[in-house]
């Protein structure tokens, strides 16, 4: 689907997803396809669909909420580790053009080499 303004998903969430946590300039919900347990998206409020097109501001508002959902998520889930990616463009993978965080707990054992992290997002050429 082509997304903008007046069907983006982020910009008129439906009524089932709840904001877990948010600033002026940001928010935070739950992925609806989580990868892990406490998978969630940050997310820009103003919709903007490139990650290097947003403020400073919207920059350090993302990353308070990636912080505070990082202590929460802690608590709550004990995760052993956590991912955190954005992805920008349709090239890399993203497919809501608007800006959002992936903050992803990792639990030890959830792949069996989790070795190289976020450079496994092209197959066979994360290896060392």
């Amino acid at each position: 689907m082509d997304y903008n303004k007046s069907n983006c998903p982020f910009c008129f969430l439906d009524k089932k997803i709840k904001v877990i946590k948010y600033n002026d300039l940001a928010f935070v919900i739950y992925d609806i396809f989580p990868v892990s347990k406490g998978h969630c998206l940050v997310i820009t409020k103003r919709h903007v669909s490139n990650f290097f097109d947003i403020t400073n501001e919207e920059k350090l508002a993302i990353l308070n909420l990636v912080d505070q959902m990082k202590n929460e998520l802690h608590k709550k889930y004990n995760p052993d580790g956590f991912n955190l990616g954005v992805n920008i463009n349709e090239a890399a993978g993203q497919t809501v053009p608007h800006v959002h965080f992936h903050l992803i707990p990792r639990y030890t054992g959830d792949m069996e080499n989790p070795r190289g992290g976020v450079r496994h997002v092209i197959p066979d050429k994360g290896n060392y």
